[in-house]
């Protein structure tokens, strides 16, 4: 299984975040349904180490935070930009919570983390974007900002391969009370989307 930890911006957001899609040769957009701030990359895991990865998570409680999406940014150089992403505005609860979910993760006996977190929504994955496109969609993108949203829960999602590029499929919700529930169908964020 190839999973990960995240929050799925709320459909206001995911709605904001969208339409940030186009005016980028050589950008592969996100699906609206995969838009998602990753907390922790786990990965290829076995069944064991992801019971145990969900008991660890279960075990994390949290304030519930405020969060904003703003701005926009490019990871890579002009030699070889590789993701379009939105930004997220400062928030200790995010950090706080992140840094939970790591040593749960670490506590179920997965590695630690190599990379210093930069929270992040993944746009767009890029092959060959003139960088000059990349600075004027980023400057034209510097005053984005999403509502505040509540956030009271994440999911561990596993990340499926298909023709048409990966789907994120949420498995299980963490509540910021420790409530754990599986998710019993896919979320249609079509209807809100594009309405």
């Amino acid at each position: 299984m190839r999973l990960f930890i995240g929050i799925a911006p709320d459909h206001p957001a995911r709605r904001a975040l969208a339409g940030m899609a186009g005016g980028v040769p050589g950008a592969r957009w996100s699906p609206p349904e995969n838009l998602h701030l990753t907390l922790r990359f786990l990965g290829e895991t076995s069944r064991a180490v992801a019971e145990d990865v969900v008991a660890e998570l279960a075990t994390v409680t949290f304030t519930p935070f405020a969060l904003t999406y703003q701005g926009a940014g490019v990871f890579g150089d002009r030699k070889r930009a590789r993701v379009l992403w939105a930004g997220i505005a400062a928030s200790d609860g995010l950090t706080a919570l992140q840094r939970r979910v790591e040593m749960a993760v670490q506590a179920a006996g997965c590695k630690p983390e190599g990379r210093k977190y930069a929270p992040h929504v993944t746009l767009a994955r890029l092959r060959n974007a003139p960088w000059e496109r990349l600075e004027q969609y980023v400057a034209d993108h510097a005053a984005f900002r999403t509502e505040a949203e509540l956030v009271d829960h994440f999911y561990l999602y596993e990340s499926l391969s298909g023709e048409d590029g990966p789907r994120y499929i949420p498995l299980i919700r963490f509540s910021h009370m420790g409530e754990v529930e599986e998710v019993m169908a896919e979320p249609d964020f079509s209807e809100e989307i594009f309405d």
